[in-house]
Formats: structure tokens, sequence, C-alpha cells
């Protein structure tokens, strides 16, 4: 039983960060889309907190949880499907961590610009580029990652 509730915790968890980043991105893409200072403002402030409650929360839980469900499955942690998920999970969390920077700096240039009643700086764009760049191989570390767990497969 406690096997079960573990893994029912790093599910959930892992579906609270893959959920909360695709919504971060789908948001902020198109809010950027739009131009829409006043849309990018709201969309921003609403990121960072998401960010802070769901995507920081669960990147502390995944990597607890996901030790203890290896220790209680007896997996080593030389497994091979093992081994490259936690390199991945790295991968992902060190563009996760200049993104938070980057995310509380593109809220606060959105808020400045709107209250202004100015365009967004350029400044901002390219705080948003980089957001993009450092999104794109998170996502797909982590696509790799839910692979792996759900396959473990037996390499050599």
């Amino acid at each position: 039983m406690e096997y079960l509730i573990v893994k029912w915790l790093h599910i959930l968890s892992s579906t609270l960060l893959f959920g909360t980043g695709i919504g971060s991105a789908w948001y902020l893409l198109f809010a950027a889309i739009s131009r829409n200072v006043q849309a990018i403002a709201v969309v921003t402030r609403i990121l960072v907190i998401a960010d802070w409650l769901f995507t920081g929360v669960t990147m502390v839980a995944q990597p607890l949880t996901g030790f203890y469900l290896v220790h209680l499955a007896g997996y080593p942690m030389r497994t091979p499907w093992l081994h490259w998920s936690v390199v991945l999970f790295v991968v992902a969390l060190l563009c996760w961590l200049p993104v938070v920077w980057l995310q509380i700096r593109m809220r606060d240039l959105a808020a400045h610009a709107m209250q202004q009643g100015a365009p967004l700086p350029g400044q901002f764009w390219r705080y948003f580029r980089a957001w993009v760049a450092l999104g794109i191989p998170a996502f797909f570390a982590f696509i790799a990652v839910f692979y792996l767990m759900v396959v473990k497969p037996s390499w050599g």
C-alpha cells in the first residue's frame, strides 16, 4: 500500500509539473503573440505565482517521491532507464532555474510598461526568446522521462 500511495503522489506531482509548464507556455505564448501589454502583464503575473506554487513544489516532490519509489521497488540506481531519467530531470531543472528569473523580469517589465502606457521594451522580447529557448529542451526532457518511467526499457 505504501508503494501505491507514493506512486500516486509521484504521478500526481508529475501531472501538476508538466501541466503547469504546458499551460504557462500556452498562455504566455498567445499573450505575447497578441502584443497586448495589459494581457501580457496579467499572464506573466499569474504565471510567476503558478510557477512558485506548482512547479516549485513539484520540482522538489518529484525527486523525493521518485527516489523513495526506487528504494521501495529495489531498483539499483545504475539501472540505465533510471539513470537517464535522473539526467533528463536534471536537464529540465537546469532549464527551469533561469526561467524563474526570466519570468520575474518579464512580469516586472510588462507591469511597468502597462503602468506607463508604453509598449514592451526590447529587453522583454529578449527575455521571452530565452524563455522559449529554455522551455523547448525542458519539454522534450520531460517527454523522454515520461517514456522511460512508463516503458522502463532494458538496454544491453
